[in-house]
């Protein structure tokens, strides 16, 4: 299963409590990933149809992954017994049978292509029988011409596919938040008795991650007992307190120390490499040495148990491990880590899509999970829709009549009592206005206006079209604003300074998207727009689970150095809906 690298893990950390959450997303995931390389393989669509629909029923349900397994999925629409006794064996052993027989089955050159945008089951398949089994293999192709040749390619899907192969292999090392974090806390339950914590890039919450990186409390010799069987390659190092290893196609880097040098452990694999330098260069400063080690003064290691010790001893600040980038160390004004967002503070869980698009729940599900998670824990939580506008026919888009049904459904919830406020992600047309008419717009309680076509427009075109959009007197929220999803394209060419500018002029929120293959808004860009932007953490979830996504926006926010102040998402129902009259009063609207 090395190209998963672990999809197919039943563990997730939410990072706000570091509590593990439950795998049905990774359980879809398997069950999606099964259907595709079974078309790959030209077998039956009938199966691959029935692990198709298996993963949509499983997004819609509310049930808790240890609650459905206990009763062996029973009374899951489209779960049959076969699937549901891979489904069960899977959560107990993390290995989805079907998927792991498959793919044996297919070069794992080829499992690369998925990654490449543009490419699905079929082309893979025909890629594959022309000899073309990789992405380097299929960047050759698109340069000497072999690949427009091929029949159902051409020349422009082929000069499509170069620049889509070559960001696939510029990213092929790296693997997304969500993934390394699953995968971070599976280790971390094999070290348990060694008291693990995340370290490296998990720790700092990049947007993605290339190397699983945690501390312990011990010695080689117990954390080789605790990995072995379970990571492969399992090494020490010579002459560093590091083991190494290979997890699900990711490196694994393990520091160990006793108690008594857990704290420079831990700052030296918690930070990035410009603030490692910096505390190590304080270290030498003061006459002490600075390493995983410990900290020393000439033969002593200095008792330093905790982070705060050695940054006491250094005589510098603590920094929140999200604020150990080179782009934070430049900056004054940080708040402390006390006060930056935490999931805890999100109420409003917004730009969502239900059964009436491409979501696989209904509108009222959606809601009551919304308030059944309740991060803030003050009975406050409620879900704004998002469903695509009609321009969005292959996510079945609602055209103008179809919202107008939809929103007298949100209302006859919201008069039930269900917390829920009505939206719409509207699509952004190619001259930059919207795909609904004004007096529509004007019933909603709030409007995501987001990209979805048009990505090859030159930037001038684009940027153009996002200022007139985000311009627009309706618009509550930018979506999505640069289009990119994250280790498969990168976003579409604009002056985004220029369209944030419009935002912040016109007072036009920008979208942090939660989702773990978007992180859009990158952090590094809200980091220097944060004293002039409203933000919303938004889901965009198309499933009861992608809710819980908003722990992935809450990261970036945090690397952003947000507090709830600059998150529209902290706001009460009322207040949502009054900040959404008084941006529109402001303009005119």
């Amino acid at each position: 299963m090395a190209e998963l690298k672990g999809e197919g893990r039943a563990a997730e950390l939410d990072p706000d409590t570091g509590e593990l959450m439950g795998g049905r997303k990774a359980l879809v995931s398997a069950l999606k990933r099964t259907a595709d390389l079974l078309d790959v393989l030209g077998e039956d669509g009938f199966r691959a149809n029935a692990y198709r629909g298996a993963a949509r029923s499983l997004e819609g349900v509310t049930a808790e992954l240890g609650e459905l397994a206990g009763r062996a999925f029973k009374g899951v629409p489209k779960v049959g017994p076969g699937i549901a006794a891979e489904l069960t064996a899977y959560v107990q052993s993390g290995v989805f049978g079907p998927l792991a027989e498959i793919e044996a089955q297919i070069p794992p050159g080829v499992l690369t292509l998925f990654r490449v945008r543009g490419l699905g089951p079929k082309k893979i398949r025909a890629l594959w029988d022309a000899g073309i089994v990789s992405l380097q293999t299929l960047w050759e192709a698109a340069q000497d011409g072999r690949l427009a040749a091929l029949k159902g390619f051409g020349a422009r899907s082929a000069a499509t596919l170069s620049d889509a192969a070559e960001f696939a292999l510029a990213s092929q090392s790296r693997q997304f938040m969500s993934i390394g974090l699953g995968l971070g806390m599976q280790l971390a339950r094999w070290l348990d008795a060694l008291e693990p914590r995340v370290a490296g890039e998990l720790r700092r919450g990049l947007d993605t991650v290339g190397t699983l990186r945690l501390t312990v409390t011990g010695t080689a010799g117990q954390v080789l007992a605790a990995l072995a069987g379970h990571v492969d390659d399992l090494r020490a190092e010579a002459g560093k307190p590091l083991v190494t290893g290979c997890l699900e196609g990711l490196p694994v880097e393990v520091g160990f120390a006793p108690a008594g040098a857990r704290g420079a452990l831990d700052l030296t694999f918690g930070g990035g490499p410009e603030y490692r330098l910096r505390v190590r260069a304080r270290a030498t400063e003061l006459g002490l040495h600075l390493s995983g080690r410990g900290l020393r003064r000439g033969e002593d290691v200095l008792d330093t148990p905790s982070e705060r010790d050695v940054l006491r001893e250094l005589q510098l600040p603590y920094l929140p491990p999200e604020h150990r980038e080179n782009e934070h160390l430049a900056l004054r004004d940080l708040p402390p880590e006390a006060d930056l967002i935490a999931v805890r503070d999100v109420r409003a869980l917004l730009h969502t899509h239900s059964t009436w698009s491409d979501g696989a729940a209904s509108i009222a599900d959606m809601a009551r999970e919304a308030a059944r998670l309740d991060f803030a824990g003050d009975g406050a939580s409620y879900l704004g829709t998002g469903d695509h506008s009609g321009a969005a026919h292959y996510a079945n888009g609602l055209d103008a009549g179809r919202l107008a049904q939809q929103l007298r459904e949100v209302r006859e919830l919201q008069a039930a009592g269900v917390p829920l406020v009505a939206g719409a992600e509207v699509d952004i047309l190619e001259d930059g206005s919207l795909d609904y008419p004004d007096d529509l717009l004007a019933q909603l309680d709030y409007v995501v206006a987001s990209v979805h076509s048009g990505f090859t427009l030159d930037s001038a075109r684009q940027t153009e079209r996002l200022i007139r959009a985000a311009s627009h007197p309706l618009v509550t929220v930018l979506g999505h604003p640069t289009g990119r999803l994250l280790l498969r394209r990168p976003g579409y060419p604009l002056d985004l300074d220029a369209v944030l500018t419009a935002c912040a002029e016109r007072g036009t929120v920008v979208e942090i998207n939660a989702s773990p293959y978007r992180l859009d808004l990158d952090w590094r860009v809200a980091l220097r727009w944060r004293d002039r932007l409203r933000f919303a953490i938004n889901t965009d979830a198309h499933s009861l689970a992608g809710l819980q996504d908003v722990r992935y926006g809450v990261l970036a926010a945090r690397k952003a150095a947000l507090t709830p102040a600059h998150v529209i998402n902290t706001l009460t129902r009322p207040e949502l809906l009054a900040f959404v009259q008084a941006q529109r009063a402001a303009r005119g609207a």
